[in-house]
């Protein structure tokens, strides 16, 4: 390994029109600390070429200053591959781009931090595709699939990445910039002549299986395999080489692909079959785990049908035209052995099965929960990556996997199995006692005797993540010292200085080194959050976030994460922000929580809880940052904004408890007062005031004769409390008014809940203590209610989504906060449950021929689920346009000092384009957020769903009420 040098050295050699993109700050060097892997360590600088030039700049700067250097795509490495201990280079914040497609030779050239789900979006519109495909698929980088060799579902049919290389340009450790092809080792006669010296050793030890990833892959560079230098390059984790550029091939895509499913008694009946389901040559062959399968109903509350079993094998298959697929799939059913079968057409039932085995390796991220004949329960402990791809031949899974489960039952150690068992590739994620004591030792001890089943059974330790830091000691297991010495041999040609990635393949640094999780201090909880779920410590929930991305990905349907959409910044994702609330809870990098960079990341955080659905380890951003801003500023000055929008009900309250205020205060808010008032407070002065009521709600349902709730009414007599937030009560009372409309035609007899702040403001502020008084009160009004049995219905919905899901971790140890939890529903859950809660003969409107432009809210959406206001409209037959994201407002944040021009730009991902592309449309929005976001930038009123029920067909801006 080199001599390590400095970052100050690397900038001396850069051109100073470059030096503004290496980042020594403490903020970037602690994101980049870890990848998707168990390890942590701090980079001396993190690198942001802007193209190949100030790429090569970059690297020829680092070799001079003896620093070494490591590539770094999206950051989804599962095993330590892509961090270091001097500059990290990240290729995907700029060098991004596909360069040029060829549909006649069915190539592409794309830079190295190209998404694959952008190359493929641009091979599509001339009928191709890439062919690996891995589950990060839509945040990954190219790059990173070359440096680790990635593979994915549809290996099984287009082979592995080193495999679907053109050519790559790139620079060697000692400044080299070269050109590798798949079809010949020029211009690297050092290497071929180190190869044919060793050709028994590497016929005998290399290349005895497809999945075959960990080492160098020094079987494609024999005779017999062209010659690939490109090919022999993938894979070896930037270890020999800093690629530059690539050239991959492609494939058409599958003309008719129908998915299948066949049910076996566990996960080894189903690898037994494999070998019968490959004789068909399917596109690819996956295998599934009931425990996974039962993680997602618990997390997302439905999974298509899948046929009976305790696993799966799910197989793609494709033929000419559907009929032919079908009957393809069919008899492969007929040869199966197993009689539970099911096939799904394209369509959402096949999509939704896929996205179940894209998102495993966060669904994995906890250990199946189990509850025992007494109703004890165990599980739900988080499991790591580490010894998460280890592959065999497929005619061995079987065995394999009957071997690596005894030792985890011998060791105490679980977790959830699935994975690409066309290949023999099995995925799981570890529950490892890295906080216990002794618990490395415990874990080492494990991870040794796993490597040796892999070795007996003909395997590779790592399939397709690579070695890393988390298996490149397990190499010697694996490997004789002949062929360990030849790594050494080809770093040397190479990389003599040891720069590149040092620590990784050869060399390597022990695998109990640099774990990032035991470095980290317990965080008990103390006055915030209970973080029940996560064994009442704080930092054992940050570490939930496992690193794999999702938040990064911009996918059609998923609202995770809006700032990172708005900015592209690290800082700005769900990940980037828990590492560095990581970094907090280590102390070391980042002293405390109260330091500036915690506050920096945590500034754009729309508090939106969109991660908490759409994060497969269930990281929850929103309720860390409220633990967060609580332990900041107790017993400190908070901001400006904290005092006005974080006690908001307070101050709308008493402005419209006094007859005359609201209309004075509406009329101020429309001179230039407001301008005077925003900037003293902190908001920004191009945001208008939302206007109060001149009536309250309260006393509206007063003068039309609606009762207040009684603790003694009984369900049977088909009540229904109406819970009005703040919100409802003081800014916006028309959906409150409808839903009392829709209720009593839905032939309940509504009571009015006595008014009720449930402190959503003071939580999103971290207010909790606040907060807390308000909530007590409010099970003070509501929990007689519930515990009558009586439904509590919402009006806003992050109000309702206050009490399902926060109310119950900040008054934990109070039963009543769990009670009224479970008894709130929003209008359209009420009206979509069976009776006897739900309504007995209530007919739908007939929205046929109306346009609905639906903005659901992001609590609601993260919470409650939009699926039955979805299902509702849908048989209601209105047509809807679904807007996927958030709106940017988020309450408070989008009117504070700083954040306009980021609120704005979220509006811009899907909300104002929507609108801008439906003129005509009604926008359903039932957040007083989203309503007053679409007024302020688009102009557009929006409605409540109850609004819309209420009124029909009609125009939506009246209410039909007395």
């Amino acid at each position: 390994m080199g001599s390590s040098g400095t970052a100050q050295a690397m900038a001396q050699h850069l051109p100073v029109q470059m030096r503004s993109q290496l980042d020594t700050s403490r903020l970037t060097r602690g994101m980049y600390s870890t990848d998707a892997g168990i390890y942590r360590v701090i980079p001396a600088a993190v690198y942001f070429p802007r193209n190949k030039q100030e790429a090569i700049a970059g690297i020829k700067a680092a070799l001079k200053a003896k620093l070494p250097l490591t590539s770094r795509g999206a950051g989804t490495s599962c095993a330590g591959n892509a961090i270091g201990p001097g500059v990290v280079i990240d290729f995907n914040k700029h060098m991004n781009q596909v360069l040029d497609i060829d549909p006649q030779r069915c190539t592409a050239r794309v830079q190295p931090g190209c998404v694959e789900a952008t190359l493929q979006a641009r091979a599509a519109q001339y009928g191709l595709r890439f062919g690996p495909d891995p589950s990060s698929q839509n945040r990954c980088t190219i790059g990173g699939m070359v440096g680790n060799n990635a593979c994915g579902p549809h290996a099984t049919a287009w082979g592995r990445t080193a495999v679907n290389i053109v050519s790559l340009e790139c620079v060697d450790g000692v400044g080299n910039i070269f050109t590798a092809r798949n079809d010949s080792l020029a211009p690297r006669e050092d290497l071929q002549a180190l190869i044919d010296q060793n050709l028994a050793t590497i016929r005998k030890e290399f290349g005895k299986f497809s999945r075959q990833v960990s080492g160098y892959q020094l079987d494609m560079a024999l005779p017999e395999s062209g010659r690939n230098l490109a090919g022999f390059l993938a894979g070896s984790e930037g270890t020999l080489v800093t690629v530059l550029e690539i050239e991959v091939k492609l494939v058409p895509i599958p003309a008719s692909p129908v998915l299948m499913a066949l049910g076996y008694a566990d996960m080894i009946e189903a690898a037994r079959d494999v070998p019968t389901v490959l004789a068909f040559r399917p596109l690819s062959v996956e295998g599934l785990d009931r425990n996974l399968v039962e993680v997602v109903k618990q997390n997302r509350g439905q999974v298509p049908a899948l046929p009976k079993g305790g696993g799966w094998l799910m197989c793609e298959v494709s033929a000419a035209d559907e009929p032919q697929s079908l009957a393809l799939a069919k008899k492969i059913a007929g040869a199966a052995h197993t009689d539970q079968v099911a096939i799904y057409p394209p369509g959402e039932d096949a999509a939704a099965l896929w996205r179940i085995r894209a998102d495993g390796a966060g669904l994995g991220g906890r250990t199946p929960i189990v509850r025992d004949e007494h109703g004890n329960v165990t599980g739900g402990e988080q499991a790591w990556a580490g010894f998460e791809d280890a592959a065999v031949p497929p005619q061995k899974l079987a065995d394999y996997l009957e071997d690596f489960t005894t030792c985890m039952n011998r060791r105490g150690i679980n977790g959830l199995f699935y994975g690409h068992f066309g290949d023999g590739c099995v995925h799981v994620r570890l529950d490892f006692p890295l906080t216990e004591p002794q618990g490395v030792a415990r874990t080492r001890a494990f991870l040794e005797e796993a490597a040796d089943i892999v070795a007996r059974h003909g395997g590779s330790i790592s399939g397709e993540h690579g070695d890393g830091r988390a298996r490149s000691e397990l190499l010697a297991r694996m490997y004789s010292p002949s062929a360990l010495a030849l790594f050494s041999q080809v770093k040397g040609i190479f990389d003599p200085d040891g720069l590149l990635n040092p620590g990784v393949l050869v060399d390597p640094e022990p695998i109990d080194a640099h774990l990032r999780r035991p470095a980290a201090k317990a965080i008990p909880a103390r006055g915030g959050y209970a973080f029940g779920a996560d064994h009442g410590d704080f930092t054992t929930a940050v570490h939930r976030c496992t690193g794999i991305g999702k938040c990064r990905a911009q996918s059609k349907g998923v609202f995770m994460c809006p700032s990172y959409a708005a900015t592209g910044n690290e800082k700005d994702s769900t990940r980037g922000r828990a590492r560095i609330l990581e970094e907090a809870a280590n102390g070391n990098l980042i002293e405390s929580f109260a330091s500036p960079e915690v506050l920096e990341v945590l500034d754009l955080c729309l508090a939106c809880k969109a991660c908490s659905a759409d994060c497969p380890a269930g990281v929850d951003m929103a309720k860390y940052r409220s633990e967060a801003y609580y332990r900041i500023y107790r017993g400190r000055l908070r901001p400006p904004s904290h005092y006005l929008l974080g006690a908001l009900p307070r101050w709308v309250g008493l402005a419209t408890r006094l007859p005359g205020l609201a209309k004075v205060i509406n009329a101020a808010m429309a001179t230039p007062l407001r301008k005077i008032a925003f900037k003293v407070a902190g908001l920004d002065t191009r945001r208008q005031a939302p206007r109060l009521v001149t009536e309250r709600f309260s006393k509206w349902a007063k003068r039309v004769g609606i009762e207040q709730a009684l603790a003694g009414a009984r369900p049977q007599d088909r009540y229904v409390a109406l819970w009005a937030d703040s919100f409802s009560e003081t800014l916006d009372s028309v959906g409150a008014k409808a839903t009392v409309k829709v209720l009593h035609e839905a032939g309940y007899k509504v009571l009015l809940a006595p008014p009720s702040c449930c402190g959503l403001t003071w939580i999103s502020t971290g207010q909790l203590p606040a907060a807390k008084k308000r909530l007590r009160q409010l099970l003070e009004n509501l929990a007689p209610l519930a515990a009558a049995g009586i439904p509590i219905v919402g009006v806003e919905p992050s109000c309702s989504a206050v009490l399902r899901d926060d109310l119950p971790e900040l008054l934990h140890q109070d039963r009543r906060a769990h009670l009224v939890a479970k008894n709130v529903y929003t209008l359209a859950e009420l009206l979509s449950t069976p009776a006897p809660i739900g309504p007995t003969n209530w007919k739908l409107p007939d929205l046929h021929g109306l346009k609905v432009v639906a903005q659901p809210h992001c609590h609601h959406y993260s919470v409650m689920g939009w699926q039955r206001d979805r299902q509702l409209l849908r048989r209601a037959g209105a047509q809807v346009i679904e807007v996927s994201g958030c709106c940017g407002l988020a309450g408070n944040f989008g009117m504070e000092k700083g954040h306009y021009d980021v609120s704005v730009k979220v509006a811009e991902n899907d909300l104002l384009p929507s609108l801008r592309a439906n003129p005509d449309a009604v926008l359903l929005a039932d957040g007083f957020s989203c309503r007053t976001q679409a007024l302020q930038l688009a102009g557009r009123k929006g409605i409540h769903l109850a609004t819309l029920l209420a009124n029909g067909s009609a125009h939506p801006e009246t209410t039909a009420l007395n």
